[in-house]
């Protein structure tokens, strides 16, 4: 692997070889960056099926004439 250096002496950058520490710390970087974004997704999934669970309890509850939580009339009313 290699990376630009880029110095005022040396405006257009110079490439070098990585160190064998840098490549070790550079993929553990990219693979902690991989683990938060799925970490992240996994959130938002999880999210949205937990707001579609409240959305579809309230729907029934209207339809049956039942009273409705608070989160459940959120849902509607947002």
């Amino acid at each position: 692997m290699k990376k630009l250096i880029i110095t005022l002496d040396n405006p257009n950058g110079s490439l070098v070889d990585m160190t064998a520490e840098e490549i070790s710390a550079r993929e553990i970087e990219v693979e902690n960056n991989l683990a938060e974004e799925t970490a992240r997704a996994e959130a938002e999934a999880n999210a949205k099926a937990e707001q579609d669970a409240l959305k579809a309890s309230a729907k029934a509850k209207l339809i049956a004439g039942e009273a409705l939580t608070e989160d459940e009339a959120n849902t509607i009313v947002l």
